[in-house]
């Protein structure tokens, strides 16, 4: 029979027995839950980035919707938008009913999530959460939201073809990254892929070397969030400016990295118009998808970002997370939604819906390293990102991005971009009228 047509047929006869026409149809659970429920809709409100954009939590959303009669309504925002956006809806008792909000959320900096949202802490799924991921959604030993992608990692990815055929290695040092970079060009291929129209992608080598900010000391972190240490003091920040300045100036990101979108990553690495770009070591498997004659997973290695000669990793316990909206008129229905995705089995659909994950932050679900992958990333030494460890940082990323857009095209300087940085954060922290910045 036709899918179409069976599908209809399914379709018309599950109305049909809600009606209660055939009054031997459906569970006796799924007859309370439709009479009860079918009439609720929650609002989920997310930035692009917020969700994957396979479409797997929206699929997940519809299937929640078939056996609850709950309707999930996504509103999206543009990327750039949405952290100012969020502050706004919760401060005037506007937000949607679920809000995807960027973690840890115990920063200084970040959202009130323990002022405006609902205490999880009673969930059965939460002590399912990796420690550290349930860390970034906790305040105060409470946790207030669901996560799921693992650990982030930012690597930069590479043409193996390329470089082997170019006679090239992955650098270990900048000088070493900036012959590789004049070698492909020379070679009339673009170097590097970057995008800056996204206002984030051409920020992560400030923040994702914060191992350059902890080698010489270990307790950076809480001196800079104390105000005992500067941020300006933290010169691997200027220096990795400079550095990018001096690339894009040799015209090693092309000549339509302004214009560029990340959207176009893919086609870019896949096509070998590009040798190299920084993302996800899972971001393979998102090539692969949309190019499958292109293996990306064999094809395209991967180097730590070596930006002011850095030769760690950066690690972003959590990434994006749900959380519900304590004003809520629907918070119970919000739960079952959280629990429902939390299924072992919707888990499961999560990762292998979303091609550009290697793993979730939920042990109990294998993930997908190669033993190559695991085994590099076991031997590098990892370091808190510096977005996720230091106040008023991750507020103003976008921010941050524009101002390098600027010195891209020359209207500022890497000086200039270090102390718009600075300012920003010292004017969030008196606001904050945190206890580090007072007199």
């Amino acid at each position: 029979m036709n899918k179409r047509i069976k599908k209809a047929l399914c379709t018309a006869l599950a109305v049909t027995c809600t009606a209660g026409l055939l009054s031997s149809c459906g569970s006796e659970k799924e007859e309370n839950s439709t009479s009860s429920s079918k009439k609720v809709t929650l609002t989920f409100g997310s930035h692009q980035s917020g969700l994957p954009t396979t479409g797997t939590v929206q699929e997940l959303a519809k299937d929640f919707e078939k056996e609850t009669g709950i309707k999930v309504d996504f509103q999206i925002s543009p990327d750039a938008q949405w952290k100012d956006l969020v502050r706004v809806k919760l401060n005037s008792g506007e937000a949607p009913d679920i809000l995807c909000i960027d973690t840890p959320v115990h920063m200084a900096s970040s959202v009130r999530v323990d002022e405006y949202c609902v205490d999880l802490s009673d969930q059965e799924w939460v002590d399912r959460m990796e420690e550290n991921a349930r860390n970034a959604v906790s305040v105060d030993d409470k946790t207030y939201g669901i996560t799921f992608p693992g650990a982030k990692m930012y690597f930069y990815l590479y043409n193996k073809d390329i470089f082997a055929g170019l006679g090239l290695e992955a650098p270990k040092t900048y000088e070493e990254f900036k012959n590789v970079c004049k070698t492909i060009k020379e070679a009339g291929i673009i170097p590097i892929y970057e995008a800056t129209t996204n206002g984030w992608h051409q920020v992560l080598p400030l923040f994702e070397t914060s191992g350059l900010w902890t080698q010489n000391d270990k307790d950076v972190f809480d001196k800079l969030n104390a105000n005992e240490v500067k941020l300006e003091d933290m010169q691997s920040i200027l220096t990795i400016l400079k550095q990018m300045d001096e690339c894009a100036e040799a015209g090693y990101f092309g000549d339509d990295y302004l214009s560029n979108a990340w959207e176009n990553a893919g086609e870019a690495m896949a096509t070998g118009k590009c040798a190299m770009t920084i993302a996800e070591l899972g971001f393979r498997g998102q090539i692969e998808a949309d190019y499958p004659d292109f293996k990306a997973t064999e094809k395209l290695g991967a180097f730590v970002m070596p930006w002011g000669d850095n030769t760690g990793i950066g690690v972003k316990p959590a990434a994006n997370a749900y959380f519900i909206n304590k004003d809520s008129k629907h918070v119970d229905e919000a739960k079952q939604f959280f629990e429902f995705l939390a299924r072992p089995e919707n888990l499961e659909k999560r990762l292998e819906g979303q091609t550009n994950l290697n793993n979730l932050c939920w042990p109990e679900i294998k993930g997908r390293y190669t033993d190559e992958d695991q085994a590099y990333i076991d031997s590098l030494e990892k370091t808190t990102v510096a977005q996720s460890a230091v106040d008023y940082i991750d507020f103003q990323w976008m921010d941050i991005g524009k101002d390098m857009e600027a010195m891209f095209t020359g209207a500022m300087t890497p000086e200039d971009v270090l102390n718009a940085l600075v300012e920003r954060r010292n004017e969030q922290a008196e606001l904050q009228k945190d206890p580090g910045w007072s007199n």
